[in-house]
């Protein structure tokens, strides 16, 4: 796509170094590709900032940039701070540089993300029953993350219907179902969780373990830089991934089977491509910002 650039957004995150990995690696996957003339990353709590993605592309060399979010769901970030902070004012801007830039639907909304979940949930376990097996997709809940628990439940709805697992459902961090109750919302031999994440993080690597019971609370995470404390001292941090790889957890003569955030799978390379074809394909019968 000659003198056609491609802008992936995400959040960032200044506690959480492991934020923007994904969203890079995507973008990396993508330039290899050579599918546009440029590919670029803006993020909103890392550099470079949403402000700073006006300036990345030359209007001289680059005509059209398409911008997709990479996030679950839509919501306050989708609809209101990416279009406020690049100013866009409708799907498809024009500039007074002469550039359009069109505004994309967030990944968490391609018709994909089922097949991404089935084949991250048969990843992780890839020798259990799933007739004997219950599948938990996690979201954040609260009123906060409104949408991704909506998400969360259309997917586990969608699963359910393919009738491959003895259940599935959808569970939350803070509000009911919760993921901690998941010994009593299921009775199946195997468990299998995926977190329905962007990015492995906090959520991931810690606060999730901890309510599955599979790891123990630490009290690092929000100490600020300094002297360590006893317990510190005593309990040094696994190294982040090592939570993936003690699969099967093995609860009260159960097999609990804990994967990674679903947007680190190298499939999302392909989802922000065809988000692109789709604004090209469906694009001028849809209106507003998105």
């Amino acid at each position: 796509m000659p003198r056609t650039a491609l802008l992936i957004v995400g959040h960032g995150s200044t506690v959480n170094p492991d934020s923007s990995t994904p969203t890079l690696a995507h973008a990396a996957e993508i330039r290899r590709r050579k599918v546009f003339a440029d590919v670029a990353c803006a993020f909103w709590k890392e550099e470079p900032s949403l402000r700073d993605a006006l300036f990345l592309f030359d209007p001289e060399a680059i005509r059209e940039v398409y911008v997709v979010p990479n996030f679950i769901s839509e919501g306050y970030f989708t609809q209101t701070v990416i279009p406020r902070e690049l100013e866009l004012n409708g799907r498809a801007t024009k500039r007074a540089n002469g550039q359009v830039w069109k505004y994309c639907e967030p990944v968490g909304n391609h018709p994909s993300m089922t097949d991404l979940l089935l084949a991250r949930a048969q990843e992780v376990a890839p020798d259990v029953d799933p007739g004997e097996t219950s599948l938990l997709i996690v979201a954040h809940g609260t009123d906060l993350n409104e949408n991704s628990a909506v998400a969360a439940k259309r997917e586990a709805e969608k699963i359910r219907a393919l009738g491959k697992y003895a259940a599935v459902l959808n569970v939350y961090m803070e509000e009911p179902p919760l993921v901690s109750d998941w010994q009593k919302l299921t009775e199946t031999a195997n468990v299998v969780v995926v977190p329905f994440f962007i990015s492995d993080g906090l959520h991931s690597y810690e606060d999730i373990p901890v309510l599955l019971g599979i790891a123990n609370k630490r009290s690092t995470r929000t100490r600020s830089p300094g002297r360590p404390t006893a317990r510190q001292a005593i309990t040094p941090r696994a190294p982040r991934g090592d939570v993936f790889r003690r699969n099967p957890y093995k609860i009260d003569g159960r097999s609990l089977f804990y994967a990674p955030s679903i947007g680190t799978d190298a499939g999302f390379a392909n989802v922000i491509i065809e988000q692109t074809a789709k604004f090209d394909s469906e694009g001028s019968r849809r209106g507003g910002t998105g």
